[in-house]
């Protein structure tokens, strides 16, 4: 709060210095950064003599980069030397631009989602204030996303359910199911995982959680006659012990992989998960290393995606289904099936 109630007196100290049509004693300024935090605080906030010659120091200064030109005249009164200067008026660094010419162009990926609808006016000032060449500037940073994901329609909803405690029914159909179903849902939580969002909740009367994706949901309405009741879910907790989004519920297993020396480096420097233990790197360069995991969908297809980069020492079950989907991966490549 500190911070920010002096900012607060810096720009009321600022407007006060505009006003050319009246003088401006010590103690009008402390009055007048009273009366703003007053209106901020909605209680009376002690500003005092030294704390308001000490804002006017550093507005002076280079350490805030306002650099304001505020003198004294009549041994009594403060103005600013140039009376068109303002706060507002001073000119970015070039490291700032550099900042926030980035940070607009990393925002800017964001504003098609509906989730993010709400910052497009802040992008759009961002960009009326940020200096930019003629020609425009490549960004440097890419964030990956698909706007023509299934389901991103029903971010708005969801999130606005979850944040203002309110249950909704759902028209659901899951891949495997021929109609869809409608339910009540409790929503706790909007997850993304490998580019696809999901939401986790309880069916109402039902204890068991439940993972929804959003590509599978046909349609949404709200129900404010029912009491929305949030039991016992920490995302944190909940997702201890899991790779992905599919918690099964099971006892975590210690997970035993070997990857080759071309692989190593890349489970080195970002592991799988975070209960994974690395054991020193053989003579050939290949790592072994354990993590503790609930066997579900999601490991297995991380697994398969190193090819024959790694090989699965443990658990016995893991290694041999692995195993036999591979073996038939390579029969859809056997001669007869060119």
């Amino acid at each position: 709060m500190t911070t920010k109630n002096a900012l607060i007196r810096y720009r009321t100290i600022d407007r006060c210095l505009q006003n050319n049509g009246r003088q401006w004693a010590l103690q009008d300024l402390i009055d007048a950064c009273s009366d703003a935090l007053y209106e901020l605080e909605g209680r009376d906030v002690d500003v005092s003599k030294r704390t308001v010659q000490l804002d006017i120091q550093l507005m002076r200064s280079d350490k805030l980069g306002y650099n304001a030109p505020i003198e004294v005249y009549n041994r009594k009164y403060y103005r600013y030397a140039d009376p068109d200067y303002k706060i507002a008026n001073v000119p970015l660094t070039e490291s700032d631009m550099a900042v926030l010419t980035e940070s607009v162009t990393m925002l800017r990926q964001f504003r098609d989602f509906n989730l993010f609808n709400e910052l497009n006016g802040v992008i759009q000032k961002l960009e009326d204030k940020v200096y930019r060449n003629d020609n425009e500037l490549e960004p440097i940073i890419h964030i990956d996303k698909n706007e023509s994901l299934v389901g991103l329609e029903h971010l708005d909803v969801l999130y606005q359910a979850i944040a203002k405690k309110v249950v909704v029914w759902i028209d659901y159909q899951s891949f495997v199911a021929r109609k869809s179903n409608r339910f009540r849902f409790h929503g706790y939580l909007l997850k993304e995982f490998n580019n696809r969002w999901f939401l986790v909740g309880r069916k109402a009367e039902e204890e068991k959680l439940y993972t929804l994706a959003l590509d599978r949901i046909k349609s949404i309405s709200v129900d404010l006659r029912t009491d929305y009741v949030r039991r016992d879910f920490d995302a944190t907790t909940y997702y201890r012990d899991t790779f992905g989004v599919t918690v099964i519920g099971n006892r975590p297993v210690p997970i035993r992989l070997r990857f080759d020396h071309h692989n190593a480096p890349y489970v080195l420097t970002k592991p799988l998960h975070h209960s994974q233990v690395s054991l020193p790197r053989s003579e050939d360069g290949s790592l072994e290393i354990k993590v503790t995991l609930q066997l579900n969908y999601e490991i297995e297809r991380l697994i398969l995606g190193f090819g024959e980069g790694v090989e699965v020492l443990a658990p016995k079950r893991l290694r041999k289904r692995i195993k036999g989907i591979l073996k038939r991966a390579a029969g859809l490549y056997a001669p007869g099936n060119e």
